[in-house]
This record gives structure tokens, sequence and C-alpha cells, in this order.
């Protein structure tokens, strides 16, 4: 099957956490022999930042943890969407594309016969719905977002005749533990300021139960003001600025522990919905403590694969029982290693894409060890 996808980048991860999930399935839809090609603007915003921050040899250094991915650039005077388009079977669009994108290749499909999809791994659903009413989905077969609650409000909108919740996954072809790794610290933290939704929440659930415990500790991020550097340099912890996503194995199996802070709209408009955050730490056997989210959807199971903290005192018993129990603390890890294994890989996603494409009258040659779900 040909499969064409237009995402903000395959290439770049620089406060852009889709791409280990983007990098994830089309790896395993290549090794299932799916022709599979990854559309991306030249000049994207992640990518743009990347190659300012660190250099044009540094942005391609994923193709040597990904040999098999190759993106293609476009700018917008060189797009030739029938030329890309015409013989695709599956053109799958994300939202982080533009209006006109979105539109124009929603126009192509009934002349050149794609099915097409449309696929939300972000917030804006709730935090920008001026922007997301302004898109013409015309044409387009259906919306594949990251959450039950998102699906809700796709449904609600009505703005695609079927909605699939589509989870985000850990790439276990990566995402390991990697044993015997001499430890570095105490606590790691990986994840971007970005635009302040979690500076509270940071402050009351990493920087100040790390300043009581006196733990060594690191954090590894981008966009983060002179004010969040202060606050990591007044309580002892070490910021490591950007984070390549195909190093956090590494840095995980170097750290004792880590946690999960969701932003605001994760915690109070979109419950259920983790990000790919702790689906990384559970997959590299790094036990996890998280402030307060919902798992709405019952994705994991609180206390037997990860710990919770409503406050930053319950914060510090959690992650002193951890650092002070090497053996509670293995079994976490294996419980989440566990529970990634058998419902939250990559393989996982493929299979339930699979089986979607299957209901749109595409016919899939499904994998002998395909894992099955109702979506009906």
């Amino acid at each position: 099957m040909k499969i064409v996808l237009f995402y903000h980048s395959l290439a770049s991860d620089w406060n852009h956490g889709n791409a280990h999930f983007l990098r994830g399935v089309v790896s395993e839809l290549l090794k299932r022999g799916h022709d599979v090609a990854v559309y991306e603007e030249q000049a994207n915003w992640s990518l743009s930042n990347l190659i300012k921050d660190h250099g044009q040899d540094k942005a391609m250094e994923f193709t040597k943890y990904y040999p098999e991915l190759v993106p293609h650039f476009y700018s917008k005077e060189n797009l030739d969407l029938e030329k890309i388009l015409s013989d695709a079977d599956l053109v799958i669009v994300h939202e982080w594309n533009n209006h006109e994108l979105v539109a124009s290749i929603g126009r192509l499909k009934n002349s050149l016969g794609y099915t097409l999809l449309f696929h939300d791994t972000h917030h804006r659903a709730v935090s920008d719905t001026e922007s997301m009413s302004e898109y013409d989905f015309t044409n387009y077969d259906g919306a594949l977002v990251f959450g039950e609650v998102l699906k809700k409000i796709y449904d609600e909108k009505r703005w695609f005749p079927k909605t699939w919740t589509w989870h985000e996954a850990a790439d276990t072809s990566l995402f390991v533990p990697i044993p015997d790794v001499e430890k570095e610290g105490d606590l790691v933290w990986i994840g971007n300021w970005g635009d302040g939704e979690r500076a509270a929440e940071l402050q009351e659930f990493l920087i100040e139960p790390v300043k009581k415990l006196g733990l060594k500790a690191k954090v590894y991020g981008v966009r983060y003001p002179p004010e969040a550097l202060a606050a990591l340099k007044e309580a002892g912890i070490e910021y490591g600025g950007w984070l390549p996503n195909y190093k956090v194995p590494e840095v995980f199996s170097k750290y004792k522990v880590t946690v999960h802070v969701p932003r605001g709209p994760y915690v109070k408009t979109l419950p259920g919905i983790p990000t790919i955050r702790p689906f990384e730490a559970m997959a590299c056997g790094i036990p996890l403590v998280s402030a307060p989210w919902e798992d709405a959807e019952n994705l994991f199971t609180a206390t037997k694969n990860y710990l919770k903290a409503s406050n930053t005192e319950e914060m510090i018993a959690q992650l002193k029982s951890i650092l002070d129990n090497k053996e509670m603390a293995q079994s976490l890890a294996n419980n989440a290693l566990e529970c990634i294994a058998s419902r939250h890989t990559c393989v996982h996603r493929v299979n339930e894409l699979e089986e979607i494409l299957t209901q749109l009258g595409l016919p899939i040659e499904m994998p002998a060890n395909k894992i099955t779900h109702d979506y009906e």
C-alpha cells in the first residue's frame, strides 16, 4: 500500500514530542512492506530551531538511529500535490499543518481516489478552537485523535464522518531498558518549558521536591526562560538543554527515577491523555511518579505501573520510597514494562490503524500476530 504522510517534522524533535510516535509508526509500516513517504515543510518551526541552535549535521543525526527514515522536504513554491498524491492509497495529514494544505489535499481526494485521514495529537481543539474551526475538512474520511475525550469533542463538532481514538505509544525498537549502566544521579526530567502551561506545577512537583530532598537531578528540554533556569539553579538542578529524542533511553538508564508533570490542558480540559512522556519512561524501565493526572481511559494501573502525588509533600514521599527501596522500584519498573509491551507499542498502534483502514474499505494484509480491537 502506498501511504503519504504530511507532518510537522520527521527529522526534528526539537520541542516536537510527536516525532517519537511518528518515527516509530513509519518504521513499523515500512517493516510490513508498505511504501511510505513523509513530507514536511523545509523551513518548519521545529527543524529551523534545531538547525539554528545545533547546526545542520546535528539535525540529521536521527538517521543514524533510524536509517530507514527519509523525510521529503518541500516548500510552498515546489509542492506539486497532484504528482505526490497521484498513486497514493492512504493519505494522513497531521493537525500541525496549515489550513491551505489541509484544504488542498481534501480537494484532490475525489479525483485521485485515496483514503484521507486527519491526525490530531495536540490540545488545540480546546485551546485554539478558532483556528481549528477554520480548517476545511471537506472530503476527509475521518480523524485519528490521541484520546477518547478528544474524540468526543470531534464527534460533537461533527467535523468528520467518523473519528477514532488512536493513542500515542512507545517505539520499543529503540525505547528499551539499558541494563548495568552506572547511575549519574537520582532524578531526571525530560520536558520543554514551552509557553508556561505548567510553570507552577513544575515548581510544585519537580523543583521543590528535588530541593527539599537534596537530590542530584538534571533537567533536559528547550524554551526555558531566564526565570526558569534561575529556579533550577537555585534548587541545585543541572540543566542539560535539548536532548535528542533518540538519546532518551540512554539518559533514563543513568538515573533512578523520573516524574510526569502534564501540561495544564491535559489536566483541566483533556483528561485521560498522557502524552508521549509516560510511554517513554515506562518503556525504558525507569520508575515514574506522576503529578495529578486523571487516567480516564485506564491506560495504565496506578500504584502498579507508576505512583501518584497530589502535592509537594506526597511527591517527596513517593520519590523517597522509590529511592530508598530498590526492590519496590524494580517491581514498579517491571510492571510498567509489561504494560507497555502488552498494550502500548507502535506495533499495537499500526495494528489498530490497519483495522481502521479495513473498516474504510482498504485491503490490508494483516500480520499473523495482530492485536485485535473493537472500534465499532
